[in-house]
């Protein structure tokens, strides 16, 4: 897994962690957030350098980190960028493939997974379906007050995160540890 920021994990009373997720075959971003008080902390995220090896043994890297992640850093939800598919469907198949391996061990884990379209999660951060990468990934750093700049799959998987958290129920927003 390749990382850039992180921080020691904190006592929990009242917050609800989200492991927010952004698949990718070639790139998976991961990210991390602690939502109280309609107030989000940035746990830790990055991403996992995939390749281009065989499909088999990144969809089996995929199934561990996320494993390893739930793990180290006990979410209580995920939430997962939806496939959005262009014109190329065997791109298309690959990240469905990606998004499997991945939601498999959320699932495996026990985790609760909810699904968001790239145009929902952009319209959560941003106010609007068709913002940009750049839009995107200013939100996401102002809502969580990060100083560096964070990759492109590692924003994305923090907004899904944060989409994640605005979608909650008032009921579903505090949990106590």
């Amino acid at each position: 897994m390749t990382s850039r920021m992180s921080i020691p994990t904190p006592s929990r009373v009242t917050s609800l962690r989200i492991l927010g997720i952004d698949p990718g075959s070639v790139r998976t971003g991961y990210a991390l957030v602690d939502f109280a008080a309609q107030r989000f902390v940035h746990v830790y995220s990055g991403h996992l350098a995939l390749g281009q090896g065989e499909m088999s043994g990144r969809l089996g890297r995929i199934h561990a980190s996320v494993a390893e992640l739930i793990a180290q850093y006990a979410p209580d939800v995920a939430a997962v960028e939806s496939v959005f598919v262009q014109k190329n469907v065997s791109s298309a198949l690959k990240l469905g493939q990606a998004r499997g391996a991945a939601i498999s061990a959320l699932a495996c884990a026990g985790l609760s997974v909810a699904e968001y379209s790239p145009a929902k999660v952009k319209q959560s951060i941003c106010g609007g379906g068709r913002a940009d990468k750049q839009q995107v990934n200013f939100m996401v750093r102002r809502l969580l007050g990060l100083g560096e700049i964070p990759q492109e799959d590692e924003a994305d998987a923090l907004a899904v995160a944060i989409c994640h958290a605005f979608h909650l129920p008032p009921a579903g927003r505090r949990v106590s540890a």
